[in-house]
């Protein structure tokens, strides 16, 4: 597809129209109320929460894409100022309250971005999805897909959400005469939220802008922001801390409930936040991979991180063996990860070239601005801790990589190596890091 036509997730550059895939943040930076560039494309529900996400945002340039409904638009070349037709197909993700896939086709071929996706293996309303994008495709093939790797590594396998709910509401039931907190964002884990409402018959505290949220999706019912009502509260997740949980259980018994895919280890969480960094979560993952000497298990069953806190493997983002499952029914030509930051830029490609159609013109893991885009505080060394904890078995000698080097004074140096040189050294291992915030186009 040309440059300058279509922008999806990515609002500081300049294109025609604009695809919003889910209003978490990491997909809105860059997307403020006195955003003006262009119209742009989202779900109902997405739309509906868009006042309270940004407030006073100009609703005239917001466009509703309903999902299994094609669209075409009629966009303008720049280099030919001829016409460009592109048919957009929007397609439930199954991640959080109005994410969604999008599917482009045109001339250029076929392309999905998939955004944050979790299509579970056996869930109907992934099954309805994939058909919506069989049926959108017709005879064509998938030309390039631009796919969520948060967990695209075989060390990562999770439990149905249902399954992991009610391994919550297990928890909860096992204690009695205690009160809970769980850790939400802003936005996800509604299902969770209600399960739980529903089999413990309680209402469920949240905080007033979340009250609000849920007031817009409908589930008013189920919560409250009077703690008198109910013992289970939803909180911010960057509020709870081991300091947090201390405090509480001096006033009444509680337990703390983490829902999530993260690593989370018993040292790590000895920090003052749960606010994480891609390196810390590789060593956590790594010492736990040692403990256990069974990676793949550890993410089935919830895990008591402290006598007062539980971390339960409920995850938004698809796990390696769904992954693949969602490789196999699409078959795409190429793929290209969409996620960089988390846990050390696990590169698809690692994995699962052998599912794409044309592996020798593969585009994942294409580093388009050439620069290894982590914080100074990177070590060299943690890149084969990153490596070891998730199961890129290679061997490298580091200190044989770096030699003879030559250094530029003026260059940003962690441990006296050029940045570029310690993406030279991940690239021997396992390919160029992705980009996620690359533009598409």
């Amino acid at each position: 597809m040309e440059e300058g036509l279509i922008s999806v997730d990515k609002w500081t550059t300049v294109s025609q129209v604009y695809f919003l895939t889910h209003l978490h943040s990491d997909h809105t930076q860059g997307l403020t109320p006195k955003w003006s560039k262009g119209p742009l494309y989202c779900s109902p529900i997405t739309a509906r929460l868009f006042p309270v996400r940004f407030p006073g945002f100009d609703m005239l340039l917001v466009r509703v894409l309903e999902a299994g409904k094609p669209q075409t638009l009629t966009l303008v070349s720049r280099s030919s100022h001829s016409k460009v037709l592109v048919e957009v197909t929007a397609i439930d993700a199954r991640h959080c309250p109005g994410a969604l896939m999008y599917l482009f086709r045109g001339q250029f071929g076929s392309v999905l971005y998939t955004g944050d996706f979790r299509w579970e293996i056996g869930d109907m309303k992934a099954v309805e999805g994939k058909n919506i994008l069989l049926n959108a495709l017709g005879d064509k093939k998938l030309d390039l897909l631009y796919m969520d790797n948060t967990y695209c590594n075989p060390s990562f396998s999770f439990p149905p959400r249902k399954v992991a709910a009610q391994q919550v509401v297990d928890i909860m039931t096992s204690h009695p005469h205690h009160d809970f907190v769980i850790g939400v964002d802003n936005l996800g884990k509604e299902d969770l939220l209600l399960h739980i409402s529903q089999m413990l018959n309680t209402k469920i505290w949240v905080w007033p802008e979340r009250l609000r949220v849920m007031h817009l999706l409908g589930f008013e019912d189920a919560f409250t922001t009077k703690t008198c009502l109910t013992r289970v509260r939803a909180v911010p997740r960057y509020s709870l801390t081991f300091e947090t949980i201390e405090s509480l259980n001096t006033v009444r018994p509680t337990i703390a409930i983490l829902p999530t895919g993260l690593p989370w280890g018993k040292k790590f969480l000895d920090q003052k936040s749960l606010s994480y960094s891609c390196v810390s979560l590789c060593k956590e993952g790594s010492d736990i991979f040692a403990e256990t000497g069974h990676s793949s298990e550890i993410f089935k069953s919830p895990r008591k991180l402290h006598q007062h806190m539980f971390a339960v493997s409920y995850s938004e983002h698809s796990c390696f063996k769904e992954i693949e499952e969602f490789l196999k029914y699409v078959n795409p030509s190429r793929i290209s990860g969409i996620v960089s930051s988390a846990f050390c830029c696990i590169n698809p490609r690692h994995y699962l070239d052998h599912l794409c159609k044309d592996e020798s013109d593969n585009l994942c893991c294409k580093d388009s601005r050439g620069k290894l885009g982590l914080s100074v505080a990177w070590k060299a060394e943690s890149v084969l801790e990153c490596d070891k904890a998730f199961g890129i078995d290679k061997q490298i000698n580091i200190s044989g990589l770096l030699k003879g080097c030559k250094l530029r004074a003026d260059s940003p140096k962690v441990l006296g190596v050029q940045r570029s040189m310690i993406s030279k050294i991940r690239r021997r291992v396992r390919g160029v890091k992705i980009d996620h915030n690359d533009n598409f186009y």
